[in-house]
């Protein structure tokens, strides 16, 4: 990508190395395949949010904000052919039998798209209270789903339908065995992305909310896998403005990015010790990011407006 700049247009790299992909510490080189650029796929979109990969290496994604009127009404659209429109999907990710998993911000519910196309709501309250609009969801290999529920979709008609809070911020879990739902994290300032390490021993979660700014912050999982303890900071975003994020099987974080300063725009790479040692520049802000294609070695990003891919040298963990 040879223009980085926001207003100039998408400029693919005219030579390689890519000039978009920077190493900022020495351990990023094993990830960077020097002769592999950063290519836009798709763009138009409104506010493509939701992504996630699968086992035949496509990928799905879905426009959070409105976009074009479905069949049924309701302004949303998901990019994979499955035939029923969602309620302002945010976050997506494939449970362990290859279901897509969705967070619903307009449903204000988590529902898993089952082989035949049906849609099966597996969590919309807590205690009786409806949840606020779950943004991201990962599966564990356990088969537990674990989804962060901010207010973000309640805010306004524009990536859900304005309304009020029933219930506090919380991240669930809901057991893949019994489909029993827990509150495993409390008290976090707008819980927005998440995912596990490759071991499942630390779960990272931003805080979008923070003050003064973004974090992410990181738990360890307790040996039965179902609850979490000792919280603490990750990273401190600083000007930064994380959003959805995915490990790799080294345990790097490779995190959206962007907003304000068009030189955060695209994606950063922290190693397992905070250290930031990688960046992947887009000419917009990253909002989420997925790894793909047959082997995983795909990584995809959805911007502001469109998709971008990049093939990188690593295999996202699975779980994501």
């Amino acid at each position: 990508m040879s223009d980085q700049s926001p207003h100039a247009g998408w400029q693919p790299a005219t030579y390689y190395p890519d000039p978009a992909i920077h190493a900022l510490d020495p351990r990023f080189e094993k990830y960077w395949l020097k002769l592999s650029a950063v290519e836009r796929l798709t763009t138009g979109c409104a506010g493509p949010k939701a992504r996630c990969g699968s086992a035949t290496g496509a990928i799905c994604c879905a426009a959070t904000f409105p976009t074009t009127a479905s069949s049924n009404g309701k302004r949303d659209r998901r990019g994979q052919h499955l035939p029923q429109a969602v309620e302002f999907a945010n976050g997506h990710t494939r449970d362990r039998q290859g279901r897509l998993i969705t967070c619903e911000h307009g449903g204000r519910r988590v529902v898993r798209t089952e082989y035949d196309g049906s849609v099966t709501v597996l969590m919309d309250s807590f205690d009786g209270k409806r949840l606020n609009s779950p943004n991201d969801v990962v599966v564990k290999s356990d088969g537990s789903i674990w989804f962060t529920d901010p207010i973000f979709g309640l805010l306004g008609d524009y990536e859900g339908y304005k309304a009020e809070s029933e219930i506090d911020m919380n991240v669930y879990r809901i057991d893949g065995a019994t489909g029993k739902a827990s509150i495993v994290a409390e008290g976090i300032l707008g819980p927005n992305g998440l995912c596990f390490s490759p071991d499942e021993k630390i779960l990272y979660i931003i805080e979008s909310r923070g003050v003064p700014t973004r974090k992410i912050l990181a738990y360890d999982v307790t040996p039965g896998g179902d609850k979490i303890s000792n919280k603490r900071l990750f990273v401190d975003a600083g000007p930064g403005t994380p959003d959805g994020m995915r490990a790799d099987i080294d345990g790097n974080l490779w995190c959206g990015w962007g907003t304000g300063d068009p030189e955060l725009d695209g994606v950063v790479v922290y190693a397992p010790d905070g250290v930031l040692i990688g960046r992947i520049a887009l000419p917009e802000r990253c909002a989420n990011l997925c790894f793909g294609g047959l082997k995983r070695n795909r990584l995809f990003m959805a911007a502001s407006q469109s998709i971008y891919a990049l093939y990188v040298n690593t295999q996202g963990a699975l779980g994501g």
